[in-house]
């Protein structure tokens, strides 16, 4: 009898709507606009994730690692889910959620590969010398500050932590760039509360400097940092034409690191709209973009065009959180010192 039902009123089959191919719908400048990436850089950040990001079957319309891809850097570009599925149809906004967590973590694997500080003498000559190029600063291998990622509460005892001073929650990412504005050192994992200071405090790529293993060479950072030998800030009370000619070549060598912030954000401005997951899969998706970044340096890849409203809300996110600091350092006084006469030589 339920032979003769099956075989009177065959299983009707699944229907799927088939996903556009993204890479032939649109023109490139198309194609750019939506996922802030060209075409090649995309299939070049393909080809190093593809085989982690396949599927054990293709049956029921699997989503394929390009499409996975392309939903992850719609959502760096929106910060929609709703976006996000609006443009890959039959993706449900709970498998776009798990497929932005997948790729994005297997994007932070890639942190070892695209974000590094120099350690040869070769690549230390190099980024000093584009230092060099700006504003005439000796020795300068970095420049660093923090900026907020917006987040969601994490809920919990532990919320208020991630809650910075302009009132909404983040995460106080610390990063170093170099000329280029290359991400060669990032932390991720401060609560929006912590005061940059803090951070590099913490941070293994002190003690590096402090071990020696930079030699001489040094970073800038702006006076939410407290002076050391390899760490110069400005004067904040200049005198006399050597502190203000000091003054002058830090704030313009250290201004790569605002710059590319405002690159990086507009590039993917989850960053500054807001990272709606959950804190677990925030460090990823921020390593991520950092990744990403990188490769778009590399490529020589143009900033994206933003709104003058996502502007704004990139502006409001770059912020400095300070805390009290200890600016008296004599062996970093010394050192500061120095390079004023160096520059009263000039």
């Amino acid at each position: 009898m339920e032979l003769a039902l099956l075989v009177a009123f065959p299983r009707k089959r699944k229907m799927f709507l088939e996903r556009p191919n993204h890479f032939t719908k649109w023109r490139d400048e198309q194609f750019f606009n939506r996922f802030r990436l060209s075409k090649n850089t995309v299939y070049f950040i393909l080809d190093h994730i593809k085989e982690r990001l396949a599927s054990p079957t293709n049956r029921n319309n699997a989503v394929t690692p390009e499409q996975k891809l392309l939903i992850t850097l719609r959502y760096y570009a929106t910060g929609s889910f709703l976006t996000v599925c609006g443009d890959f149809v039959g993706v449900h906004k709970s498998t776009a959620s798990q497929i932005i967590r997948l790729v994005s973590h297997e994007l932070a694997l890639l942190r070892p590969t695209f974000i590094n500080f120099p350690s040869t003498s070769t690549e230390i000559d190099a980024i000093r010398q584009k230092f060099y190029n700006v504003a005439k600063f000796p020795k300068c291998v970095g420049a660093i500050d923090c900026t907020h990622v917006r987040i969601i509460s994490p809920g919990g005892l532990d919320a208020e932590i991630y809650r910075n001073r302009k009132g909404y929650f983040s995460i106080n990412v610390q990063t170093i760039c170099d000329a280029d504005l290359r991400i060669q050192n990032i932390v991720a994992t401060f609560p929006g509360s912590n005061h940059d200071s803090t951070i590099f405090n913490y941070s293994s790529i002190r003690g590096k400097f402090e071990r020696g293993e930079m030699k001489d060479s040094i970073l800038v950072g702006d006076s939410g940092y407290a002076l050391k030998t390899f760490l110069m800030t400005p004067f904040l009370n200049p005198t006399g034409d050597g502190q203000n000619t000091f003054n002058e070549a830090q704030i313009r060598t250290r201004n790569a690191i605002e710059r590319s912030y405002g690159v990086w954000k507009k590039r993917f401005p989850v960053l500054a709209v807001g990272i709606n997951l959950k804190l677990e899969s925030v460090e990823s998706i921020i390593v991520a973009t950092a990744v990403l970044h990188n490769i778009a340096c590399y490529f020589g890849e143009q900033t994206p065009r933003v709104t003058h409203e996502l502007e704004q809300v990139i502006d409001l996110s770059t912020f400095s959180t300070r805390g009290t600091v200890d600016n008296v350092n004599e062996d970093g006084t010394l050192q500061r010192n120095k390079l004023v006469r160096y520059f009263e030589s000039l």
